[in-house]
């Protein structure tokens, strides 16, 4: 059957019927979109919205995650052949209306309209009955995200994999920085610490706000079944968000990432972890600061694709028919 429609489908981005079911159209042809879902900005009927957020003027080293977007999506045409691995069956690509709502527009010239506008183009998502998943882009964007799902659900558990706590000290509201979002996000009252916790943590950061860390050593040490364990007992029933940052991944996994940090998580690490969250109470999610330009390979976008996949899996799970 697959080979059949293989020889048919092409431009499943525009030409898609419906907004369920697996694709096979060729990886290496026609127009790219997440998954091969359908381009729309009208959700009437879509559970989950893919959208991309291509800005990375708030980066602190390298930059080019602002092409992440476009590289996760080139590099999910790989996936909607079959239900992903490792979920006993499920299906989310089939059971759930999953539409690609295409990139938030903006001035790139105008930094700090971004906040707002970022805030807006996730609520518009929300008021339509969506859920969201953001591909980044840079960590800031967690922010203003955030800020979109909390005047909507509530404060949050925020579960946040990552090689920096993100939680430096910025009490200047104008500042736009991937590396504070946790630390306004905690002053604003968006996310809950006690039900918050940071995965893959390899950098100083003394203060913690209250979010437990497991870092690296704890992953390698322990093993990603007992941290996904872990993660579990911290969020308890708490609505939560997941944000993965690709740094959270060893360089020799994601080369292609603006902060790189040796000694993280492998993607083996990572893919048993969020497969094991099954339950999770997920809201939305986002995966962010994948910069293709310094990697030729292609190998951190196409890690990016796979998380992507694995938050739709979880926020999926528990919305499933049974």
């Amino acid at each position: 059957m697959a080979l059949e429609d293989a020889k048919t489908q092409i431009d499943h981005a525009f030409t898609r019927e419906g907004a369920r079911g697996l694709s096979y159209e060729n990886a290496f042809a026609g127009a790219t979109s997440f998954l091969r879902r359908r381009y729309t900005k009208d959700l009437a009927g879509v559970d989950l919205a893919v959208t991309g957020m291509p800005f990375d003027q708030a980066v602190t080293n390298r930059p080019g995650c602002r092409f992440g977007p476009r590289a996760i999506r080139e590099a999910s045409t790989l996936q909607p052949y079959d239900p992903p691995y490792g979920w006993d069956g499920f299906d989310p690509l089939s059971e759930f209306a999953i539409a690609d709502y295409g990139d938030m527009a903006f001035d790139y010239a105008k930094t700090a309209e971004v906040p707002a506008m970022a805030e807006a183009h996730i609520g518009a998502i929300l008021d339509q009955g969506a859920a969201a998943l953001t591909l980044g882009g840079d960590h800031f964007l967690t922010l203003p995200i955030l800020r979109a799902h909390v005047a909507r659900h509530g404060p949050l558990a925020l579960v946040q994999f990552d090689a920096h706590s993100d939680s430096w000290v910025d009490d200047d509201p104008e500042r736009i920085d991937h590396g504070t979002f946790v630390y306004k996000a905690v002053k604003e009252g968006l996310i809950k610490p006690e039900n918050s916790v940071a995965v893959g943590i390899r950098t100083t950061n003394p203060d913690t706000l209250g979010v437990e860390v497991l870092d690296a050593r704890f992953v390698h040490e322990e093993g990603p079944a007992v941290t996904a364990r872990r993660i579990r007992e911290i969020v308890g029933e708490t609505p939560a968000y997941l944000t993965f940052d690709i740094d959270c991944l060893d360089p020799a996994f994601a080369p292609g990432t603006g902060t790189p940090v040796w000694g993280g998580l492998s993607s083996g690490q990572a893919a048993i972890c969020l497969r094991d969250l099954a339950g999770l109470p997920l809201v939305g999610g986002d995966v962010v600061e994948i910069s293709p330009p310094y990697d030729t390979t292609g190998a951190t976008a196409v890690a990016g694709a796979h998380v992507a996949m694995e938050i739709i899996c979880l926020w999926g799970w528990t919305r499933r028919a049974r």
